[in-house]
């Protein structure tokens, strides 16, 4: 078993994507961080004819952009209840719909940018570990129905999960054609790609040391040379680090695991999962699992929120949970085990803005192939003077500097996940 990204060993980084011998002297914006958010701020900053520089401290996509489970659901991960009752309903109905068109917008650049990564309208089925789940998914179908107007997810009682899962574990489901499944690293790779053909300067191995205020802008110091910018963007997410000590106060890192098996033969991927559904459970701690567009069982989640787990032993504890659901897995060896880091917020919220003339944009707490697509979008109109607010600007944003000691406080937010999970 490989320790390593598979998405990434199966299609790795392209070497004809262009990328700048030498950081640029000047730009009008920096963007650092090649992910979706970065890449996605910087192709609509490029359209609009701005000098632009991604500056990425590995190769493009090489973070949770291409780490991920491929999958693009409806919603943000705050419960849509909690942003009811903190916001009002007519500022959660737009982020509701917000969520839903993020779907939307990374099917667009796909097709604009002839982008080839598996694309699909997949679908999604959320799980219920425990029949209290199941009535739970009841009222919330119902409230999105009355409250939202939106009619698309349906309920699986026990007795049809057979037509969608080819497994006894669960207690009903939610059905959902919205959702969307990708190859994330063949769409990180074909993003960077359609940002370097919009004249936008990829600057790869390239780490920021330094970020300070000067004359007309910002002084970035970086391992290869300096570099002036009008704007800067931070696009970090999950490996935000001390650049800005503000941005870093209001999101922290936590560790996502994922194993794939080798390819199943087609009739078993037929039981596994008759329609290809992107699937994932109701659980604290959740578990997601999908079919990758070779045949393989991907199975991803986590009983821990460290970002530093041993990859033998979390593939070990992932496998134990798959067969779970999936007995018929059993003997199927595995072929990869790996990790990347999930930005999460103290409530659980995306959030841009700006703190001592730096913009940021972060906070997908799980949900970021397509939130932090269209996040990205929405930061670059705005630096473009394309847009001129964002619903994201005029929330709170919580910050705290125990963000800054992770390993101490996570280990009692994860026990806390346990204790609900056991007892919900």
């Amino acid at each position: 078993m490989k320790t390593e990204n598979f998405w990434a060993e199966q299609f790795p980084y392209p070497k004809n994507i262009p990328v700048c011998a030498e950081v640029p002297e000047q730009v009008d914006v920096a963007v650092v961080g090649g992910g979706f958010t970065g890449l996605n701020a910087a192709l609509v900053l490029a359209q609009s004819g701005a000098r632009v520089a991604v500056l990425e401290q590995n190769t493009f996509g090489w973070g949770a952009s291409s780490r991920n489970g491929g999958m693009l659901t409806p919603g943000l991960k705050a419960p849509l209840s909690w942003i009811r009752k903190t916001y009002g309903l007519e500022l959660a109905r737009h982020f509701w719909s917000w969520a839903l068109e993020s779907i939307d917008h990374v099917e667009r650049v796909v097709t604009e940018n002839n982008i080839a990564c598996d694309w699909r309208r997949s679908g999604h089925l959320a799980l219920a570990t425990k029949p209290a789940h199941f009535e739970r998914y009841r009222s919330n179908l119902a409230m999105l129905d009355r409250d939202f107007g939106y009619r698309n997810g349906r309920l699986l009682p026990p007795s049809d999960l057979a037509s969608e899962i080819g497994s006894t574990a669960f207690h009903g489901a939610v059905v959902d054609d919205v959702s969307g499944s990708v190859h994330p690293a063949k769409y990180a790779f074909g993003l960077a790609a359609a940002v370097a053909r919009s004249g936008a300067l990829l600057c790869e191995d390239t780490r920021v040391l330094q970020l300070r205020p000067a004359p007309g802008g910002h002084a970035l110091r970086t391992n290869r040379g300096p570099l002036r910018a009008r704007e800067v963007l931070l696009a970090t997410n999950g490996y935000t680090t001390g650049l800005n000590l503000r941005a870093r106060a209001g999101v922290f890192p936590v560790g996502s695991y994922i194993i794939v098996t080798e390819p199943l033969p087609a009739a078993l991927q037929a039981e596994l999962s008759p329609r290809g559904r992107m699937m994932y459970d109701s659980a604290n701690f959740l578990i997601y699992f999908r079919l990758t567009p070779d045949g393989r069982m991907l199975f991803g989640g986590r009983n821990n929120l460290s970002t530093t787990l041993d990859l033998h032993d979390s593939a070990q504890r992932l496998q134990e949970r798959m067969l779970s659901v999936y007995p018929q897995l059993r003997g199927v060896p595995l072929t990869h085990s790996w990790t990347g880091k999930l930005g999460i917020t103290f409530d659980l919220m995306p959030h841009i803005g700006r703190l001592n003339g730096v913009h940021y944009a972060y906070g997908y707490c799980g949900h970021g192939v397509s939130i932090s697509s269209y996040l990205g979008r929405e930061v670059g109109e705005l630096l473009a003077g394309k847009r001129t607010s964002s619903a994201f600007l005029n929330i709170p944003h919580p910050r705290n500097p125990i963000a800054f000691f992770e390993r101490l406080f996570l280990p009692f937010v994860a026990q806390w996940y346990r204790m609900q999970d056991a007892l919900a």
